[in-house]
């Protein structure tokens, strides 16, 4: 009589079936708690013999699985809470991506905090390390720019791990590209969040350049970024229709404050609104990106505590006198 491999099982109907565990070293790990499934394979109606010599393949084929998902995750880190483990950077063998009924192969399709069937805790946990990366990753791109920038120190300076910055983000590039529209982004929101639609004019335009003054200051990285990314001449984020249309919003913000005020008879009828923005980033973006060469060739330290409000009010005054009529 033929003898059946362990955890084989051959049904009323002929159908061959395999029962296979998870390893324990597999379903231990936090990427794949849980998830202790069964596995079931099956194949058309045979006889015991065939089956046998099918079953005995299938049990071979998924011990290499096995011990090729084993070989892709990283070591577990038990100070980093679960569901913080993420694959490596190398993709899963074709193999992998062919046999997505094993359990726990690589099912990290989606941003974890996107999953709505997720609980709201974890979901949040998610929301947090993604914020965490993004930090870190600001200060290293604004630091050594993409090429000098690399992920193992961008992991040192946050509490996840290198698998996890490619779980969230994919690559070092697309995080980069995140990093910058986050950026830019920090000082559209601060924009918007004015509402200078509520203002009068003067004072409208008078808080616009004095928010934008004071982000700038509070932010050299942003500076330092965008001056990294005009030496790679601006390879990295041209094409992002995203940027455009968040920056575009810059010069409506404008664009609708000028109008109101030639209206209001405050302010002058023949300026183009990105020419006004452009002088309003100029003097806030000056001041941080030489304040090293200012230093070095004038002895002058633009970032002096006691000339700030000075340059400040200067900035301001000057736009002021430049809008009216």
């Amino acid at each position: 009589m033929t003898k059946l491999p362990k955890n084989v099982r051959i049904g009323r109907n002929g159908r061959v079936g395999i029962l296979k565990k998870i390893p324990r070293d597999l379903w231990e790990h936090p990427q794949y708690k849980d998830r202790s499934k069964v596995i079931e394979r099956s194949t058309g109606a045979i006889n015991v013999t065939e089956g046998v010599k099918i079953a005995r393949a299938m049990l071979e084929d998924l011990e290499q699985e096995f011990a090729s998902a084993r070989s892709e995750l990283p070591v577990i880190d038990h100070e980093t809470p679960l569901g913080s483990i993420a694959p490596q950077e190398e993709r899963p063998s074709p193999q992998l991506r062919d046999n997505k009924e094993i359990a726990g192969v690589r099912e990290l399709e989606e941003d974890a905090s996107k999953d709505e069937r997720r609980p709201a805790p974890r979901r949040r946990e998610a929301e947090i390390t993604r914020r965490d990366i993004l930090d870190a990753a600001m200060e290293e791109f604004a630091a050594k720019g993409l090429s000098g920038a690399r992920v193992d120190a961008i992991a040192a300076r946050t509490r996840t791990t290198k698998p996890m910055i490619y779980y969230h983000f994919g690559s070092k590039e697309k995080l980069y590209a995140a990093v910058m529209e986050e950026a830019y982004g920090g000082v559209r929101s601060k924009e918007q969040g004015l509402h200078l639609d509520a203002l009068p004019p003067e004072e409208a335009m008078r808080r616009l350049v004095e928010v934008t003054f004071d982000h700038h200051a509070e932010h050299p990285e942003y500076v330092r970024l965008v001056s990294v990314e005009n030496i790679e001449m601006g390879r990295h984020i041209t094409g992002r229709q995203s940027l455009v249309e968040r920056n575009a919003i810059a010069i409506q913000t404008v664009s609708d404050l000028l109008e109101r005020g030639a209206k209001a008879g405050v302010f002058r009828k023949d300026i183009n609104p990105w020419h006004l923005h452009f002088l309003i980033s100029s003097f806030c973006f000056m001041r941080v990106s030489n304040r090293y060469s200012w230093r070095a060739v004038f002895d002058i330290d633009l970032w002096d505590e006691a000339e700030v409000p000075a340059q400040r009010d200067m900035i301001v005054e000057t736009i002021l006198r430049y809008v009216k009529p």
